[in-house]
């Protein structure tokens, strides 16, 4: 497996995608579903979080991709925790006896993958470690192909898939919703923040608050989404969160906002 850095470029190119990422609207309640289920666990992950200095998300977030938050699973893989893994990593944990707890096997994983080590989590840092956590073979073997493991259920990825260790489809889409669209939809929702570069002037359009689909709605939403920091769902209807943001950027809410 190839050994891949950090680099300034690397950084750029999560920042620049998660900037632009937008959760496809057809897997919107999908991904609504998701994230009420990792708020409900959120307690639990806190608990490993305050014990290994990484954000508690960031786990929710691995979590969901091995085991769809099931809490019966190891974080490693999604094997069950009745006995040590099986598949890559097989063997963990290596102390202690079956069945595990989960939050024995998740302090294992991130210590085996060591997350615990790792101090960089920024927006493109925490991209980076979790897609690391999945591995590099889409990276390295098919670049054409951003990792669904980070994109599925945005307009960053659309099919090609690993279905199997080592084995490639070109035609393969994956099902899962991934990490990066659940983390971007968190943000938007006000859930989770990540640190961000300061905020720069440009050219504001101008458009009016609405709690409907309006004309320019969604290219005001896009436009604010190029700001660092700023996420919002690019739906047309320049609401609440969009005043917000719009404020943010501005020092203004939107014309009409009740608030105002």
């Amino acid at each position: 497996m190839p050994t891949i850095n950090l680099t300034g470029a690397l950084k750029n190119e999560y920042q620049d995608l998660f900037d632009t990422c937008s959760v496809r609207l057809d897997k919107l309640s999908e991904v609504e579903k998701l994230i009420k289920k990792i708020i409900t666990h959120k307690t639990r992950y806190e608990s490993v979080s305050n014990q290994l200095s990484i954000p508690w998300f960031v786990i929710a977030a691995l979590h969901n991709m091995e085991s769809s938050v099931n809490f019966n699973c190891h974080l490693h893989n999604g094997d069950p925790l009745t006995s040590r893994t099986t598949h890559v990593p097989s063997g963990r944990p290596v102390s202690g006896n079956p069945p595990f707890t989960w939050e024995e096997s998740a302090k294992d994983s991130i210590s085996f993958q060591r997350l615990d080590r790792w101090n960089d989590w920024t927006i493109s840092g925490s991209l980076f470690k979790i897609e690391e956590y999945n591995g590099w073979g889409y990276r390295s073997k098919h670049p054409e192909v951003l990792s669904p493991y980070l994109w599925s259920g945005s307009n960053h990825y659309t099919k090609g898939k690993y279905v199997a260790d080592g084995r490639w489809s070109d035609t393969a889409v994956s099902n899962q919703i991934g990490a990066a669209v659940i983390l971007r939809r968190m943000i938007e929702k006000n859930l989770i923040t990540f640190p961000s570069l300061p905020i720069i002037n440009q050219e504001i359009p101008v458009v009016y608050y609405s709690t409907k689909k309006i004309e320019y709605g969604k290219d005001l939403q896009e436009f604010l989404n190029k700001f660092p920091g700023i996420y919002v769902l690019t739906d047309g209807i320049p609401g609440q969160k969009t005043s917000d943001a719009f404020k943010k950027v501005t020092g203004n809410y939107l014309i009409g906002d009740p608030r105002n």
